[in-house]
C-alpha cells in the first residue's frame, strides 16, 4: 500500500502527541542520563564487528495506543509468557546502539535524551560506560526522526551532540518531517512531533547524508525500506564479514504481543495497514533466512531470531553470553 497524505495525517492525528511527554514542546534537548539513570549495556562480537547495545529507559506502551486492542486476546497471549501489564500497559525498552568496525564508530539511533521523562535518557551515559565520547563517533544512522530515536542527537543549547558525525537517514524521513504542507494539515496537539524532528536533526544540516531506497548507509551496512510506521522507516543490515545482523528499528513495539499477534499496530504508526505488511514480509524473511535481529524496542539485550509459529511468529531470545 502506497502511503499518501491522508494516511500519514490520519496517522499523525490518532497518534496523541502528549502521550510521549510532558517536555514535547522543550526547546532543549539533553544527551546525558536523565535522572541519573544508571548505564545499562551489552556488548559482544559479531564477525570484524564489536555491538554494543545501549539501554536508554523503559517507555509504558498503555493498551489504549494498540490499534483493535483485544484485552481477552491480549491476556491468553501474555499468559504464555512471563510478560505483564502493570496499570494497563506494557513496559517496553528503548535501546541504541554502538557498532565498532576496522576503526569505524558508528551509532544505530541516539535515544530519547530528556525528551520522554524520567527513567530514559540513558544512552549517553551508556556511551560513556562503553568508553567512546561523542565527539570519537562517525557516523550516526537514524532509522526514523521519531523522538526516541533522535533525541539525543542536540545537547541542552541546541548544539550537535556528536561534533564530528555525519547523519545518515532516508530521504522520504526526512521529506516528510520537512514538509510545511503535511505540518499545516496536522492538528495542533501534534505538531509537536514535527518540531522535535526539525530541531534535532538540524545542526546537521551540513552534514546530513539522505539514502535513496536500498543503498549503502556507512561501509558494512545496507539500508533497507520498512515503511509504515514511518514513511521513511528504515532498517540497517550489518555484514560483519560473513556474519550478519539486522536492526530493524521499531518493526516490532512489543514484544510480548506483536510477534504472537503481528497484525496488532500502535496509533503512532502513520500507516497501519502498511506497517503490518512490512512486518510480515520482514518477519517471514528473518524466519526463512535464520536472520540474527535486533531492534530499538526488542526485550534488552535485545538480540535473538525469529520463528514461525503457523500463522504468526515467535521471538527466540540468544543466551546473554552470545558472542563473548
Amino acid at each position: 500500500m502506497t502511503i499518501n497524505r491522508r494516511a500519514v495525517l490520519t496517522g499523525i492525528a490518532a497518534a496523541p502527541a502528549a502521550a510521549l511527554a510532558a517536555g514535547a514542546g522543550r526547546a532543549s534537548l539533553a544527551a546525558e542520563g536523565a535522572g541519573g539513570t544508571a548505564p545499562v549495556v551489552h556488548a559482544f562480537t559479531l564477525g570484524e564487528a564489536r555491538i554494543t547495545v545501549l539501554l536508554d529507559g523503559h517507555l509504558p506502551l498503555g493498551t489504549q495506543l494498540f490499534n483493535g486492542y483485544d484485552d481477552a486476546r491480549a491476556k491468553e497471549v501474555l499468559a504464555q509468557g512471563l510478560h505483564r501489564l502493570q496499570d494497563d500497559a506494557l513496559q517496553i525498552p528503548v535501546n541504541g546502539y554502538l557498532v565498532e568496525r576496522g576503526g569505524q564508530k558508528l551509532l544505530i539511533d541516539t535515544g530519547t535524551a530528556q525528551l520522554m521523562g524520567p527513567g530514559l535518557g540513558a544512552l549517553g551515559a551508556g556511551l560513556a560506560a562503553a568508553g567512546v565520547a561523542p565527539e570519537a563517533i562517525d557516523t550516526v544512522l537514524l532509522t526514523h526522526i521519531h523522538p526516541d530515536h533522535a533525541g539525543g542527537l542536540i545537547a541542552a543549547d541546541g548544539s550537535a551532540v556528536f561534533a564530528n558525525a555525519e547523519l545518515v537517514a532516508a530521504q522520504r524521513e526526512w521529506d516528510f518531517w520537512h514538509d510545511d504542507a503535511i505540518l499545516a494539515g496536522v492538528p495542533d496537539s501534534s505538531r509537536g512531533f514535527f518540531d522535535m524532528a526539525r530541531r534535532s536533526v538540524a545542526p546537521y544540516a551540513d552534514r546530513m547524508r539522505l539514502l535513496q531506497g536500498e543503498s549503502e548507509a556507512a561501509p558494512g551496512f545496507t539500508a533497507l525500506e520498512l515503511p509504515g510506521h514511518t514513511p521513511g522507516h528504515t532498517g540497517f543490515m550489518l555484514d560483519a564479514g560473513g556474519e550478519g545482523l539486522l536492526f530493524w528499528g521499531d518493526l516490532i513495539h512489543s514484544t510480548a504481543l506483536q510477534f504472537a499477534l503481528p497484525e496488532w499496530t500502535i496509533a503512532f504508526d502513520t500507516d497501519p495497514a502498511q506497517t503490518a505488511e512490512t512486518r510480515r514480509r520482514m518477519l517471514d524473511r528473518a524466519a526463512a533466512d535464520n536472520l540474527l535481529v535486533t531492534g530499538a524496542h526488542l526485550d534488552f539485550p535485545a538480540l535473538g531470531r525469529v520463528l514461525r509459529q503457523g500463522d504468526a511468529y515467535a521471538y527466540q531470545a540468544a543466551p546473554w553470553q552470545f558472542g563473548l
